[in-house]
């Protein structure tokens, strides 16, 4: 009878595992078909000539294959020179972002002065306020910058307009402030308080100050937290398009480039004033610069995936 009893109990403990595992695998087959099928369905678009926009037989598989919707894409977009403005930008200010948010991190998480907590609390904060709630005030201070009044003194009363250039990127990733900023701050400071106070008490003991103790000592076992900063701080600074179009408006970049990538072309394909583009040949040629602005991010990722995931499990932001 016993016997009898625990062949059960491992039997359902066999269809509990094998349950979980199909439920497992079907939330995990849902979420991938939800991420990749936008991609493939651009892949496949980029490839199709303009005729196989009507044709019944043609779902994934173009009939005519064609590059003509990718020359026209670079053509209009100057893509090489996007490139590297965008590749440019994003590195400078995933860079001075990773260096700022180590410094403010490692503040929060091992320099204890009054109302820490709550400056810390206001940092939180601005993971969840909405960013266009500021967008107004911070744009008036960068259009007319005066540094609390320092630079009119310098220049008779004049003040600096800092749009259309990076400087808005390089100062708020200075101090910062910049896109997500707060969630960086956050990881650093979860990690370093990771990190046995009695290695920086060692330090302390040797004659390091503070500084030296954060360059020499903290900074370097900080790797995977900083791994995973500049790789989400560059992502996110190239697919971003709020910011970018609202500070930079001639400058090309990924961003401003896809946004007037639909004008541009309707502007080339219509012949005359009663002559209309095909929108649908407008959409296939747009889907084709947005797979080209993609592009690089996606071979960014298949060689750095798996520090990516290392530093994502080492950082703690998981589990």
């Amino acid at each position: 009878m016993g016997l009898l009893h625990a062949n059960r109990l491992v039997s359902l403990e066999r269809w509990k595992k094998w349950i979980w595992s199909f439920v497992r695998l079907t939330l995990i087959a849902g979420l991938s078909f939800v991420i990749l099928y936008p991609v493939l369905q651009k892949i496949s678009t980029a490839f199709k000539d303009k005729s196989d926009l009507y044709s019944p037989i043609v779902v994934w598989l173009p009939e005519h294959y064609t590059l003509d919707n990718f020359i026209k894409a670079i053509g209009i977009m100057d893509y090489w020179q996007a490139l590297l403005n965008t590749f440019t930008l994003s590195a400078l200010t995933t860079l001075l972002t990773a260096m700022s948010c180590a410094l403010a991190g490692y503040g929060f998480a091992r320099l204890k002065f009054k109302g820490s907590q709550l400056l810390f609390a206001c940092v939180i904060l601005t993971i969840l306020v909405p960013p266009i709630t500021i967008l107004i005030p911070v744009y008036l201070n960068l259009k007319d910058f005066s540094l609390m009044g320092l630079i009119p003194l310098l220049t008779g009363g004049k003040s600096v307009n800092l749009l259309n250039t990076y400087w808005p990127f390089i100062l708020t990733s200075a101090t910062a402030n910049s896109l997500k900023a707060g969630l960086y701050i956050f990881i650093f400071r979860q990690f370093f308080r990771g990190i046995p106070k009695e290695v920086e008490e060692a330090a302390y003991i040797d004659g390091a100050g503070v500084g030296k103790t954060f360059f020499r000592i903290m900074l370097p076992n900080a790797i995977p937290s900083i791994v995973t900063v500049l790789l989400f701080s560059f992502v996110w600074q190239w697919n971003d398009s709020f910011f970018t179009t609202t500070y930079l408006t001639s400058s090309k970049v990924m961003a401003t480039q896809l946004g007037s990538l639909p004008y541009n072309l309707q502007i080339m394909l219509e012949d005359g004033a009663n002559s209309k583009a095909d929108p649908f040949y407008l959409s296939m040629v747009q889907d084709t610069g947005i797979l080209l602005a993609i592009l690089p991010l996606m071979i960014i990722y298949l060689f750095v995936q798996r520090y990516f995931v290392e530093s994502i499990e080492r950082t703690g932001i998981v589990g």
